[in-house]
């Protein structure tokens, strides 16, 4: 079954730039094209894509707007392209539901790594997202306990679930945990369900924000 993918960018050029880098792969299917944020939240609900690479700076409706209507009324996933290293862009993305962010001058391959990683119920957390995340969002010090009601969500986690919580903090990948865990990254991606569901979070991002703010791992000095 193909990854279903809606590029979304108001530039022709990169969009067919985009579109032969990923139609050359056999298990990636470009399905449609949007110049602007509104008709990329209309393509979405019409062709229900597993993938939208979304630009930040679109006419009519910017990307992030769009993703915040995308995420919130389809179940497509997101992955922000940008030619701009900006902070307030990454955590503006982020916090609409982005599952990524990746620079447009990024190589060909990272551009597939993150559809099929996007596509595999893993969020596009590179180590350097993932500081930045836990910069932003983590106290200096971390937390001697969970707040309340936080240490009774995670007290619903099993011994299991709780390690993976652990690891996803950390930014590994499914596949990365399944090797730490010596399971299928099928069951890594079961427990991160799970955790989610008990925790009552978005995705990934929000639980490695979830686990620093609430003491489940804390910050490397």
């Amino acid at each position: 079954m193909s990854i279903r993918v809606l590029l979304a960018d108001d530039h022709e050029m990169v969009r067919a730039g985009f579109r032969i880098i990923l139609d050359a792969q056999p298990e990636i299917e470009v399905v449609g094209e949007a110049e602007n944020g509104q008709i990329a939240v209309n393509l979405a609900r019409e062709l229900s894509p597993d993938i939208i690479c979304m630009d930040v700076q679109m006419p009519v409706l910017d990307g992030l707007e769009a993703t915040r209507q995308v995420t919130s009324s389809t179940g497509a996933a997101v992955i922000i392209l940008t030619t701009f290293d900006r902070e307030d862009y990454l955590f503006a993305a982020l916090e609409a539901g982005a599952g990524g962010f990746l620079l447009k001058n990024s190589s060909p391959e990272k551009l597939v790594e993150a559809v099929r990683t996007i596509a595999a119920g893993d969020a596009l957390l590179s180590p350097e997202v993932t500081r930045r995340v836990i910069q932003r969002f983590s106290s200096a010090t971390a937390p001697d306990a969970p707040r309340p009601s936080a240490a009774a969500e995670l007290a619903q986690l099993t011994e299991r679930e709780a390690e993976v919580l652990h690891l996803v903090a950390q930014g590994l990948s499914n596949a990365e945990i399944a090797q730490n865990l010596f399971v299928g990254e099928a069951t890594v991606k079961s427990h991160v369900s799970k955790i989610l569901q008990k925790l009552a979070l978005r995705d990934r991002i929000q639980a490695v924000v979830f686990a620093y703010e609430n003491g489940v791992v804390v910050p490397r000095a």
